[in-house]
């Protein structure tokens, strides 16, 4: 074998995402931009806050270059950690100091990390269906075991039943991603609590430390007033896992932060193991500049306003069409019903030049996403491709 058969199972399986991604830019080279409507990625199409350029501008002509590039401690600047603690604690009333925050390169780095620090071969990391596509490739890398259970499927809400059926005294790790990619979902306080009252018992009942992972790229992405709960306030074994990717439309800076309370079983274990997982998984620490210059922009907010604007056109012009769709209260996803295999129907959608991920990548095979975090033009002129598509399917 030219390389390890763990990396040809991955090569094999590559991320549906990334290949619509790359098959949009070969369409695109051959019809024009203009008449290809790529919703396959999360890559937000509106430009970063003017306060990121000012702070990155102020950073690389007032401070020393020798300390803005060089090393640092693996977890981050010490001043950047407080000030994101700081943050966090006005924020959501929590009582985090530097020591509970490690600075990651991205969500997904800081995932790596934490399953890099806490799985041993064969612990069990549970996600809820339908979940992020990477999260299989993230647990296979370091030897664990991953445990799907679906999700409410009128709602797509946790089912606390279905995790306590699945918990074992092999289960290490729950994985939560709310806002959710790809419903929109937001959970709500009432599932969160009863999922860590399951969590709790089942920890006494083992003897085992479970962790709930809580993976929070779009936290910030909510709609319509909704209230992301803070997950540290309902369980104790809660690790953070933020990125700035979509607050800040900053995907390509990978730069994110672990929160990891002090409450946390074996705390100091745990942080410094993440610490030096760090290490291990490459990143060294995360890109130095990009600290400096987030621990800055920390009040900013995010305008939702034109996501919220594309989520009603694409929602309204879907259904007008026929189909039944997610209505995100957060992220910028669209779940929408197929009425037919949905790798077929995203086969039959190329056709038209319109570019969706299948379900069953998410492990939830009958939908495709649609990410709508694209120019209002896009949505609006691909809507009569979809309308033409609903067509062949006799949905109007």
């Amino acid at each position: 074998m030219m390389i390890s058969e763990k990396m040809i199972k991955l090569a094999q399986n590559n991320s549906a995402i990334r290949a619509m991604f790359e098959e949009g830019k070969r369409l695109a080279a051959l019809y024009g931009r203009e008449n290809v409507f790529d919703f396959s990625l999360g890559n937000p199409n509106f430009p970063a806050p003017q306060a990121l350029k000012t702070a990155l501008l102020d950073i690389l002509n007032g401070e020393d270059s020798v300390y803005v590039h060089g090393y640092m401690s693996n977890a981050g600047y010490e001043s950047v950690r407080s000030a994101v603690a700081d943050a966090l604690n006005k924020k959501h009333g929590t009582a985090f100091t530097l020591d509970n925050i490690i600075m990651s390169v991205g969500a997904a780095g800081a995932l790596n990390v934490v399953l890099k620090t806490l799985l041993s071969p064969g612990d069990e990391v549970i996600v809820l269906k339908p979940y992020f596509v990477d999260y299989g490739n993230y647990v296979a890398n370091y030897d664990g075991v991953l445990v799907p259970v679906l999700t409410d499927p009128a709602t797509f809400q946790p089912d606390a039943e279905k995790i306590a059926a699945a918990v074992t005294p092999k289960t290490k790790v729950l994985l939560l991603n709310s806002p959710n990619n790809p419903t929109g979902v937001i959970y709500t306080e009432e599932s969160i609590r009863k999922v860590a009252a399951v969590l709790e018992a089942r920890q006494k009942e083992y003897g085992t430390s479970i962790f709930i992972v809580s993976d929070e790229p779009y936290r910030e992405l909510a709609y319509d007033g909704c209230e992301v709960p803070y997950l540290t306030k309902y369980y104790r074994n809660t690790i953070v896992c933020y990125s700035w990717s979509k607050s800040l439309s900053l995907p390509g800076e990978r730069i994110g932060y672990l929160a990891i309370p002090s409450e946390c079983d074996d705390y100091k274990l745990v942080f410094d193991g993440a610490g030096i997982a760090t290490r291990i998984c490459g990143f060294i620490n995360a890109p130095s500049l990009m600290q400096l210059a987030v621990a800055r922009c920390l009040g900013e907010t995010t305008d939702i306003t034109p996501y919220d604007e594309n989520r009603k056109l694409l929602y309204k012009g879907l259904t007008d069409c026929g189909f039944t769709c997610v209505f995100p209260q957060g992220a910028f996803y669209m779940w929408m019903k197929t009425p037919v295999d949905d790798k077929e129907f995203m086969n039959a959608a190329k056709k038209h030049n319109i570019l969706v991920v299948p379900g069953a990548s998410f492990g939830c095979a009958g939908y495709v996403r649609i990410a709508y975090c694209t120019a209002k033009s896009t949505i609006a002129r691909a809507l009569p491709a979809f309308k033409k598509l609903a067509q062949e399917y006799g949905l109007c």
